[in-house]
Parts: C-alpha cells; sequence; structure tokens
C-alpha cells in the first residue's frame, strides 16, 4: 500500500526568498491582523450599545422628573418673580428720600379730626385733600403746616360741604417746598 505523501507544488525555498512571496506572506499576515482587530472593534462597539441604551433611558428619566419639578415651580417662580419686581419698585421709592420725607412731615402735621383721602407729590409741592369734622381742625392743620420751617408755604385751596356727610368739609391744602 502505498503511502500518502502531500506535493507542494510551490516552492518554500524561492518563495519566501522572492519579492512577490514575502510581499503576500506579509500582506496575508497583516490583512489577517486587521480582520481580527476590526472584528473586536464591532464586537465592543455591539456590547457596549447596551451600556449606551441603559443609559440614555436613565437620563430621559431624569429629564422628565427634572421637567415635571419646573413645571410643578412655575408658578412659585412667577410669584417670586413679582414679589422681586415690587421690592425692587418700593427701593426704589425709597431711594427718593426726599418725597418720602416730605410725606412724612405733611402727615405727620394732621390733627385729630382731619382725615386725609389723597396726596399728590409733585418736584417742589404738595397737594393734600383730605375731610374734617371742623373747620377749626383744617385751620390748625394749615397753622402746624405753616410752623414748619422746611416748608415754604401751605395755603388752603379749597373748601366745601361733602355731599355725603353734611357735618364734615372737604378740604385741599398746596404745600410748597
Amino acid at each position: 500500500m502505498p503511502k500518502n505523501k502531500s506535493i507542494n507544488l510551490l516552492p518554500q525555498e524561492e518563495f519566501d526568498v522572492s519579492i512577490l512571496g514575502r510581499t503576500l506572506k506579509w500582506a496575508m499576515g497583516t490583512f489577517r491582523i486587521i480582520v481580527i482587530v476590526t472584528e473586536m472593534i464591532v464586537m465592543a462597539a455591539f456590547m457596549s450599545r447596551f451600556w449606551l441604551d441603559a443609559q440614555n433611558s436613565d437620563l430621559s428619566n431624569a429629564i422628565k422628573i427634572k421637567s415635571a419639578q419646573v413645571s410643578a415651580m412655575a408658578k412659585t417662580e412667577k410669584d417670586f418673580r413679582s414679589v422681586q419686581s415690587k421690592l425692587n419698585i418700593v427701593q426704589q421709592i425709597s431711594a427718593a428720600t426726599p418725597y418720602s420725607q416730605r410725606i412724612d412731615t405733611v402727615v405727620s402735621k394732621t390733627p385729630p379730626e382731619v382725615t386725609l383721602t389723597s396726596i399728590s407729590v409733585l418736584d417742589d409741592s404738595i397737594l393734600i385733600r383730605g375731610l374734617s369734622s371742623s373747620e377749626l381742625g383744617i385751620a390748625q392743620y394749615v397753622a402746624n403746616l405753616k410752623a414748619d420751617s422746611s416748608l415754604a408755604s401751605a395755603d388752603l385751596e379749597q373748601t366745601n360741604s361733602s355731599e355725603n356727610n353734611a357735618a364734615q368739609t372737604i378740604f385741599s391744602i398746596k404745600v410748597t417746598y
């Protein structure tokens, strides 16, 4: 019985020695490595997809929760901003201390029988409107205002009887600085 012998038709030594042989051997080895590295990268990308999907889901849920919190706090934020704007207006008015001091001066001189209904502040004067149960109260109020040295003048502009209550007198006084 004959023995199986393998026959290689390419001579090993001559193929390894030639430029074409060395180039083909190098190319086959290099491309094999490139294919293996590419397959490993593809497998890593495929496996990392599960981790990235889990992170994406977690972030989507966190965004929904935080969006709900923000929308729930919208009214509170609106109220807070409204109060802040009102406080800014009050601070601006308070910064104009001459006006507030002028109003304090005019109000502090009011006798008990006089009720002030409105105070209009202008640049150099104040117009005061009010009610009094007696003409003596109005005269006392004008005298109190004239006695203050920080005021230039206090003039009684108008007096009328009240339409609603005949016992009360409506008056207006102009105070200048």
